[in-house]
């Protein structure tokens, strides 16, 4: 059953997960609303990320590069490559995304989601459930 998992101005609803693929993939779509964002670039140690643009334009940044995820255009992102996205389209926009191996599943979002709604985050609070569901963030700057 998909699970919808919402942080407000970006949702991801899993549609399948390491619990129900044996570890083989997690996959979600992420809707992202105007002006919402990725709150802290990253990259992962674990696992790749591939993204595919369904709707609507947003724009990621890989190693300091920005793409244009737009519908029907995909984009691979390494382990280890700082990310981050955000959507400057003034429409509201869509993307499927696929971690492989499947290592990560919806824990992280949901603990993620419980602490943002609790009123203005901690960073330090956001940095440690980061680093212990393998997202490490990238230092600022």
């Amino acid at each position: 059953m998909p699970e919808t998992i919402d942080f407000g101005s970006l949702s991801l609803r899993f549609l399948r997960d390491k619990h129900d693929t044996g570890g083989s993939l997690d996959l979600f779509e992420l809707t992202l609303q105007p002006e919402g964002r990725m709150p802290v670039p990253h990259y992962h140690e674990a696992w790749e990320e591939t993204v595919y643009g369904l709707s609507g334009t947003i724009a990621f940044t890989v190693a300091g590069e920005t793409h244009e995820l737009t519908p029907g255009h995909s984009l691979f992102i390494p382990r280890g490559v700082v990310h981050g996205f955000q959507n400057h389209s003034g429409a509201v926009a869509k993307c499927l995304s696929v971690l492989t191996p499947g290592v990560l599943g919806p824990e992280y979002f949901r603990e993620l989601a419980a602490l943002l709604r609790a009123g203005p985050p901690d960073a330090a609070k956001v940095g440690e459930i980061m680093r212990r569901h393998g997202l490490v963030p990238a230092p600022p700057g």
